[in-house]
């Protein structure tokens, strides 16, 4: 692919992402409103989003097997956990930016989770087998991700066991 075609793609595939987490938070905001056909709108649109996004993402050669993706993935957490959030917590410290803090750790803590429970899935992928997990419990205040039960609060940021949505 020419660079500059792969460049437009990529920054057409961050957009697009981008619209779709928005417009989903804004679907949530709306809710709590009372615009329940807002909200749908919202949803449906970000759907959209998420499809252009998919169709960009492949054209860039992007998708890759399960194990592959699995790798990516483990990269992604990876880097930010050794990278992107001790760097991007220490600006907002540094600037006294007290929310930034709060949601750049809350974020630091779940992606170390995140990385290991990939690594584990990916074994079993190697091993040609589907990875065994059990019941997956999100923090909706955090993010904080623990498989099994949800705890009685958080250990991140200490919302209730209420708070935790369950995959």
């Amino acid at each position: 692919m020419h660079k500059m075609t792969q460049s437009n793609l990529e920054g057409a595939f961050s957009g697009e992402s981008q619209a779709h987490m928005k417009y989903l938070i804004f679907a949530e905001q709306a809710e709590q409103e009372n615009f329940p056909n807002v909200a749908r709108l919202f949803r449906a649109i970000a759907f959209a989003e998420q499809v252009h996004a998919a169709n960009h993402f492949k054209a860039l050669g992007h998708l890759g097997q399960t194990a592959d993706n699995l790798q990516s993935a483990i990269g992604g957490e990876t880097f930010e956990v050794e990278e992107m959030y001790p760097a991007y917590r220490a600006v907002a410290d540094l600037q006294e930016e007290k929310s930034a803090v709060r949601t750049t750790t809350w974020a630091l803590e779940a992606e170390k989770v995140h990385a290991g429970m990939y690594e584990q899935a990916r074994q079993a992928v190697l091993a040609g087998k589907d990875a065994t997990v059990g019941d997956i419990y999100i923090c909706e205040a955090c993010g904080w991700t623990v498989e099994g039960e949800a705890p009685d609060r958080c250990p991140i940021c200490g919302a209730a066991r209420e708070k935790f949505r369950k995959f």
